[in-house]
């Protein structure tokens, strides 16, 4: 027998603890593990298939199915058109205005009256302001996930007031085909070309849309364009660089909704086709697979409105009455209940079904789904689309001699929601204003407008009706809240 030696007793007394370090390695990982449930294994988890991928790498799987999906149910399927419509309309409504905010009066109102210049004829296609620019890619951000604006300098030539115009381009013109590193340290993803500091440096843009039906003769190549042209429109759910429809966890339910509801419209139609059934007298007079013929003798192959059929040896007639399906109406609230869910919004706003609310709680449903449109309006369309145009414009004016800097601070007003009760609202925020906790700026910024040109407009009207010598109830220098008329200052003795 060999002798050990030192080395061997060593490994060998090393070893058994290095095993049982594995063993207890792995019992502890798998308690764990059980300790959530949702990472349990067994049976009720069985069939849930879940892999470790990157955003990115699932975008690039199922993008454009996703995209050419979500269209056609937009196209076809009125739930996905209402909800997307809504989303819309909420986020942009009227449009988000810009103001210019800088401490020069007169640039910011320089700039202020060349921007509402510039916005009449800012669209490419020439069709569109900026307002109706912004909801055009506000909706290609919800149907279809993102959407790109590209920069587009004119010459002087032009007759544009700022040399300049945007136009929106759909997802599909960016080429998905493009992906790999790059020699420079950089990188493709998905046809965005990130430099070695992972800043977006380029755009791989196809010249037509792919999908364009329309022969022509320009071959189907993409070209880099610089990021700095480009901006991008989308939500970032994950750490990803391109966007995904947002009714992507409600499609199957759309899609099997849709066929539910035109599966029970056939069978309704087929059970009121047929009026009467003339059956024989007895049982065995009928045969085992007894002919059907209608009035004429033509045997009955389909269903047709009033049809009456006579069976083999027919004495007898019995007429149909359609069954009728209880709780239709429960389960399709039940499934539009998933698919509001799926959009981020209350059910009511989906279908306009008003019949379950009331003032409490239809209000309390607003109050969140308006914080949604509001956290939208602040972290993805004013600086990912807007500031990015009002950036664009301001150095273009700047260069084009229109304006006396390039870079001049701004300030956005969404669209006001409308008051479920518009006194108790307009009382809020007057008693904001006395209490200084709201300007009067902002209070009127909240209501959609400029509140430079309201007040100037207020200013104006003022001095045309002091001119023409009225005093009108709605005055406050003149008549108090209650009606009353007030002294005029000038004339009490101090």
């Amino acid at each position: 027998m060999a002798r050990m030696t030192w080395l061997d007793k060593a490994i060998g007394s090393v070893a058994p603890r290095t095993a049982l370090r594995r063993v207890q390695a792995r019992d502890n990982l798998e308690i764990l593990t059980r300790g959530y449930d949702g990472a349990a294994k067994g049976r009720r988890a069985d069939g849930w298939r879940t892999a470790p991928t990157s955003a990115d790498s699932e975008f690039g799987a199922a993008g454009a199915l996703l995209r050419d999906r979500m269209r056609d149910l937009v196209r076809n399927n009125p739930h996905a058109a209402k909800a997307v419509s809504v989303l819309v309309n909420n986020i942009i409504g009227s449009g988000i205005i810009p103001r210019a905010a800088s401490d020069n009066a007169k640039l910011n109102a320089q700039a202020n009256a060349l921007w509402e210049r510039w916005s009449a004829q800012c669209d490419a296609d020439g069709q569109l302001d900026f307002l109706g620019l912004q909801t055009l890619a506000c909706r290609e951000m919800v149907e279809a996930g993102e959407v790109l604006i590209r920069r587009r300098p004119r010459r002087a030539s032009d007759g544009f007031d700022v040399p300049l115009q945007i136009q929106l381009l759909e997802a599909d013109m960016l080429d998905a085909s493009r992906n790999g590193d790059l020699i420079d340290g950089g990188r493709i993803v998905q046809g965005i070309e990130f430099n070695g500091l992972g800043q977006r440096k380029a755009y791989w843009l196809f010249a037509q849309h792919p999908g364009d039906s329309v022969l022509t003769s320009r071959r189907l190549d993409s070209l880099a364009i610089p990021a700095s042209d480009i901006a991008h429109l989308y939500e970032k759910q994950r750490l990803q660089v391109r966007g995904v429809p947002w009714g992507t966890p409600v499609m199957r339910a759309l899609r099997d909704l849709d066929d539910w509801t035109q599966a029970e419209l056939v069978r309704k139609k087929t059970e009121a086709c047929v009026v009467g059934i003339v059956l024989g007298a007895d049982e065995g007079e009928q045969g085992i697979a007894p002919s059907v013929v209608d009035a004429d003798g033509n045997r009955v192959e389909q269903f047709e409105p009033g049809l009456i059929a006579y069976a083999r040896g027919g004495k007898d007639i019995r007429f149909n009455q359609p069954t009728t399906t209880a709780g239709v109406s429960e389960w399709l609230r039940s499934q539009l209940h998933i698919v509001a869910a799926g959009f981020r919004m209350p059910y009511e706003l989906l279908t306009g079904d008003l019949s379950q609310v009331n003032y409490s709680s239809i209000r309390a449903g607003l109050v969140e789904f308006r914080r949604l449109i509001d956290a939208v309006q602040w972290q993805i369309i004013i600086p990912m689309l807007c500031q990015p145009c009002w950036d664009w414009f301001t150095q273009q004016a700047y260069a084009a001699g229109k304006l006396s800097q390039p870079n001049i601070p701004v300030e956005w007003s969404p669209p006001r929601f409308e008051a479920v009760d518009p006194l108790k609202d307009s009382m809020a925020d007057m008693l904001a204003m006395r209490s200084g906790t709201m300007t009067l700026a902002q209070a009127i910024s909240r209501q959609g407008h400029n509140p430079d040109a309201v007040l100037a407009e207020i200013a104006a009207m003022n001095a045309k009706i002091d001119a023409l010598g009225l005093i009108l109830d709605s005055d406050p220098r003149h008549v108090t809240k209650t009606g009353v008329i007030q002294s005029d200052p000038s004339l009490t003795s101090p």
